[in-house]
């Protein structure tokens, strides 16, 4: 008698290595393949651009509906690109504890998840909101996906510059919840986004620029001298602060205020890291990355409350 079995009765010998997981740690698995960070930050900017859109503050079932149907078309774009940057993840230390590195979540399903969100996105936006906002979630979702994911990322250092173009859409979405159309201060604030991206992200590449390098990401920091990257934080800083002037039009002596003390403040960060590392002395690059968080939602607040209470700068409409 085989000794894998007792009193004629098979002994299952197939003890799984991992315990069974409890619902709660699949779930926040599958929460973490949505990466909440991100999702929050897109909707900071999404219900400013609203009350701007309404001049007030819009029906709030539109904005919980657009807020809805916009964490979910972010959230789709993010689990896909967990998939798809599952090697990549591997290799860096940032992203090491990713679902789908410790394999909490299987591709297949975290690829099921993902394509479900970005479908119901689509359906909700279409059936809450209007057409013009679901069909700009959906674009959105693919545009990060096939052509920052897919093709930027690993191929150029300008990767960035263009793929952040996915993270400035949520303003335009909002906006075009509210009024079925895009007009031209979504169009400003989808710039303040883009030219604030570039800052945000290489400030974060120069602190993880060894886990960049490692996975083969060409990260400006990664091809580039800290000398350079740092102008060119500079750079796209003021063109950033510049840019956000073209709201005042649209806004008040509120945003006009917040937009210059805040913008002065970034900008002075950022020419002081670019001296430090001219210098040569240490720079910690990860306090203008934290700077760039506040900055951005302090401004977009700042909207936020101008859209409420303020009124037109200079007596102009839109």
């Amino acid at each position: 008698m085989s000794s894998a079995s007792t009193a004629g009765h098979p002994v299952n010998t197939d003890v799984s290595e991992n315990p069974p997981r409890s619902v709660g740690s699949v779930l926040r698995a599958y929460v973490a393949l949505t990466k909440p960070r991100v999702v929050e930050q897109l909707l900071v900017t999404t219900i400013p651009a609203m009350l701007l859109a309404q001049r007030g503050v819009p029906s709030l079932w539109l904005v919980l509906a657009t807020l809805i149907g916009g964490t979910m078309a972010a959230a789709s774009a993010n689990a896909l690109n967990c998939v798809l940057d599952a090697d990549i993840d591997a290799v860096m230390k940032r992203t090491s504890a990713r679902p789908l590195v410790r394999d909490q979540v299987s591709t297949r399903n975290a690829l099921i998840f993902a394509v479900a969100l970005g479908i119901g996105s689509f359906a909700f936006l279409w059936a809450t909101t209007n057409l013009l906002a679901a069909v700009l979630a959906v674009a959105t979702i693919l545009f990060y996906v096939l052509v920052y994911t897919m093709v930027l990322k690993r191929r150029t250092a300008q990767n960035i510059i263009w793929g952040g173009a996915a993270g400035c859409m949520p303003v335009v979405i909002g906006w075009s919840a509210v009024t079925g159309t895009i007009e031209w201060p979504a169009l400003v604030m989808f710039g303040v986004i883009f030219f604030w991206t570039p800052p945000h992200t290489w400030a974060l590449a120069m602190r993880f620029r060894e886990d960049y390098k490692r996975a083969g990401v060409p990260m400006l920091p990664v091809v580039a001298s800290a000398e350079y990257v740092s102008r060119q934080i500079v750079v796209f800083s003021w063109v950033m602060v510049v840019w956000t002037l073209l709201l005042v039009p649209a806004a008040s002596w509120i945003y006009l205020v917040l937009a210059v003390v805040s913008g002065a403040w970034f900008l002075i960060s950022a020419h002081r890291m670019h001296l430090g590392v001219r210098r040569g002395t240490e720079v910690r690059p990860m306090r203008l990355f934290h700077l760039s968080n506040t900055y951005l939602m302090a401004l977009f607040v700042g909207l936020a409350v101008d859209s409420v209470i303020g009124w037109p700068a200079f007596g102009w409409t839109f």
